[in-house]
């Protein structure tokens, strides 16, 4: 089987290689992340010009009219550089959520937005109650004339502060757990009674906290139908975790490349430390890590494209797969993290050296919608469901 990316994707990866290579050094990541916004708007524009904001749009609102392997080919690409712009938020949650709306007029309003820089969006559903449950939903819609009025707070909003909407999830009827009775709603984030407070996170990201008091949107601002929010959610949740996954293996890959050049120039007892064999088969632990997890996720794609190709197909073990590779990504992650600061000896804890850096979006990646015990739970119940 052919694993091999196509000649459209390869040119997409080399465009993002170079921009990180060229543009995108740890020092200039570090005047970004220490700037007021913590993202540079020049080079969000500057995506947008290179088309890479358009790659999972459909042509009919200008986008590129990729696939989930054209996302996770810029992501892993991403990941190499931990780019701090809003690529995340903005294309894959945000804009993943629109396109997968059925809602059309809403999408040929904003979407052409996203491609062209113009609009940063943000996915408003985590509380602080509701941990790594989606549909743990405290946040109220009530109808009111010609709309709704949402009352809660969104917590740990990735990009939040440079979000001009949020999509947000709210309940409109069941209980607080019922997966059932969510509805999803485009409030813009200048819009009265919204209160956006951003912060910087372990990675050195910016998150925010949301809260809404007497918000009013209009019924026309509904994603899908009401009620039937987390059927939305459930539907654009596999290629979210793909491209979270993706970053994480560009990530990897670059740490254990930076490790392995350490290894060659550091003496120890007058020879380089990738000399002993000890070092060496630890190395080789990471290397072959990896490659398992990069397996993991080429399995994922697979099984995507068959489920997109065949409506009969088995979306069961598709989810199995997607909840295995967060699941693999965390394992890899933790012991690529680890190990490559071990190697690197005091330094590696510091944060003049970029491997830091690295570790700490790898962590926030790991518990970015769900950890590894959540997602082997899942895995399980899937697993005991089928039996």
């Amino acid at each position: 089987m052919n694993f091999d990316f196509s000649e459209e994707q390869t040119m997409i990866k080399d465009s993002v290689a170079r921009f990180v290579r060229d543009e995108y050094d740890i020092d200039t990541r570090r005047k970004i992340i220490d700037s007021e916004e913590g993202i540079s708007r020049d080079f969000w524009n500057t995506f947008a010009e290179l088309g890479w904001l358009s790659v999972p749009f459909a042509e009919e609102y200008g986008g590129f009219g990729g696939t989930v392997e054209d996302l996770v080919a810029v992501m892993e690409e991403l990941g190499k550089g931990i780019v701090v712009e809003p690529y995340v938020s903005t294309v894959v949650m945000f804009g993943g959520l629109l396109s997968a709306s059925n809602n059309s007029a809403l999408k040929e309003a904003v979407i052409p937005t996203v491609i062209d820089g113009s609009c940063m969006g943000s996915f408003a559903f985590s509380e602080r109650q509701s941990r790594y449950e989606l549909a743990d939903v405290a946040t109220t819609a009530v109808a009111c004339d010609g709309g709704f009025r949402l009352d809660g707070e969104k917590t740990v909003v990735i990009n939040g502060g440079s979000a001009n909407k949020f999509v947000v999830s709210a309940r409109t009827s069941g209980g607080q757990f019922d997966h059932q009775g969510v509805s999803l709603f485009l409030v813009d984030a200048s819009a009265a009674g919204v209160s956006v407070k951003s912060y910087k996170t372990m990675d050195g990201q910016r998150a925010a906290t949301v809260t809404l008091a007497n918000v009013v949107v209009a019924e026309d601002q509904l994603l899908n139908a009401v009620g039937e929010g987390m059927d939305l959610v459930d539907q654009v949740m596999p290629s979210m975790l793909m491209a979270l996954s993706a970053e994480a293996l560009g990530i990897m890959a670059t740490l254990n490349s930076i490790t392995v050049g350490y290894s060659k120039t550091r003496q120890q007892f007058g020879s380089p430390i990738g000399s002993f064999q000890v070092l060496q088969h630890r190395m080789v632990d990471t290397f072959m890590s990896c490659e398992q997890a990069k397996s993991m996720l080429y399995r994922s794609l697979c099984q995507a494209n068959d489920c997109a190709a065949d409506a009969s197909a088995d979306t069961g073990e598709f989810m199995k797969s997607v909840h295995a590779l967060k699941v693999t990504m965390a394992k890899a992650g933790k012991q690529i993290g680890e190990e490559a600061i071990q190697m690197h000896g005091g330094i590696g804890l510091t944060d003049e050296l970029n491997i830091g850096h690295f570790v700490k979006r790898l962590m926030t990646i790991n518990v970015t919608l769900g950890d590894r015990d959540f997602h082997q739970k899942k895995f399980n119940q899937l697993s005991y469901s089928a039996s």
